[in-house]
């Protein structure tokens, strides 16, 4: 390996574990800060009246969606977490391989993040921290024990944007008269490393997924890549602004030099 791709193999480590351990470290902090302060349902407000720290728990995907049932509807969303975070990991192992966009293997990472936030909750919460309950604060490493077993933690969520609200009109079918509020769903840091992830990577696919960034020029077989993928090559000397902007205004001159070359021949 040359030495440019150890310098991008060593960068890509560097930001997955400094991306993870950011995020998991401002995500638990967090949660710990509420389930030790706030009682369930309560809030207070951050800015104004559109950010506010509101502590619910849920043993769902995120956002509090998608609740599963039971014993072992929990225990198969624990699973699938972990299962899902496997496959993350194997996956930028790969995009190291193939010194991938930098800015792509820091999204992967925040997904990464994100999902093992909430397997740290779904997983040892429960034997922990006492039960939250509505006008009382748990407690951290409790006499008694915690208030559930291994992988039936549940999820602690405290972003609220409540950000506007309006009266839905009475002839509207079903949701007539009710109030609604954008944006409803309450999260956590884990929760929002995912949606950026996830969503930023849909939005910047084309630059992320191009790896001119990290093509070293030296490796056999990348010349004809740069050709294929119309990258500017950097051993070519490009034309300089000047002499392209003298020919495009002044087309006769050119001619005329040529004509003059001739006659002196």
């Amino acid at each position: 390996m040359t030495e440019a791709g150890t310098y991008n193999r060593s960068r890509a480590i560097f930001w997955i574990f400094f991306t993870v351990f950011f995020v998991l470290t401002c995500d638990q902090v967090l949660k710990f800060y509420i389930k030790t302060n706030f009682h369930l349902g309560e809030d207070v407000d951050v800015i104004g009246d559109w950010f506010k720290l509101h502590f619910v728990e849920n043993p769902g995907m995120a956002f509090g969606i998608l609740p599963f049932g039971g014993k072992t509807g929990k225990i198969i969303l624990t699973v699938f977490r972990l299962l899902a975070s496997g496959v993350i990991i194997y996956y930028l192992r790969n995009l190291i391989k193939e010194k991938a966009h930098t800015g792509l293997i820091i999204l992967v990472s925040l997904i990464l993040a994100g999902a093992l936030g909430n397997i740290i909750d779904s997983i040892f919460y429960g034997r922990i921290f006492s039960s939250s309950e509505f006008g009382h604060v748990a407690t951290f490493l409790p006499k008694e024990g915690g208030y559930a077993p291994l992988m039936m933690g549940k999820v602690v969520d405290m972003l609220y944007f409540p950000l506007f609200s309006f009266d839905i009109p009475e002839w509207v079918p079903f949701k007539g008269g009710d109030r609604f509020h954008f944006f409803n769903p309450v999260f956590n840091i884990a929760d929002a490393a995912i949606s950026v992830g996830v969503f930023t990577i849909i939005l910047f696919r084309r630059a992320l997924f191009s790896n001119e960034e990290n093509l070293d020029i030296d490796e056999p077989g990348v010349e004809d890549v740069i050709e294929e993928e119309g990258i500017d090559n950097p051993r070519e000397p490009k034309e300089s602004a000047d002499q392209s902007s003298d020919s495009e205004t002044n087309p006769e001159a050119s001619t005329n030099s040529g004509s003059e070359e001739k006659k002196e021949d």
